[in-house]
């Protein structure tokens, strides 16, 4: 399967942009913090973070489905931690995901597999790992840790 993913910007005013996506209706609106921009919507580097952690949880729901283990629902927090580098430029420097499934998780068959798998499916953060670390947490709905960062 190939998919490519097409986003035309328009500016609106100062570092405010309209994002429409290919088959999307509805335009998302993109700003930068202040004070540079108005931080009227996500920056950039909050749409790279969302873009692993949405991608990570797709994921993560297709692997536990298709393996039969009850996670569901789950959420994801990610940060896309940014400092300066050794140019003085800001940089996201790595991005920590932490998946959390919406039940207690008890040893289940196939949950060690699924949680050895699912990573490598994810386009997104696979993608971005190849130049930015992505550090991934999965802990079960009482805060058990079923896959520590790597």
């Amino acid at each position: 399967m190939s998919e490519n993913a097409i986003v035309k910007l328009q500016q609106l005013q100062d570092y405010r942009f309209d994002n429409q996506f290919a088959d999307v209706a509805q335009p998302l609106q993109t700003d930068e913090p202040a004070p540079l921009g108005g931080g009227s919507g996500p920056s950039p580097s909050q749409l790279l973070a969302a873009a692993v952690a949405n991608c990570l949880t797709a994921s993560l729901l297709f692997a536990a489905r298709k393996f039969r283990v009850a996670l569901e629902p789950l959420s994801c927090e990610a940060n896309a931690v940014v400092d300066r580098n050794e140019r003085n430029r800001l940089r996201v420097q790595r991005i920590d995901v932490v998946l959390r499934a919406g039940q207690p998780v008890a040893v289940a068959a196939n949950l060690e597999r699924l949680l050895g798998s699912f990573e490598d499916f994810c386009t997104v953060s696979q993608s971005v790992a190849q130049g930015i670390p992505v550090h991934v947490t999965v802990l079960d709905a009482d805060g058990a840790v079923l896959k520590p960062p790597a």
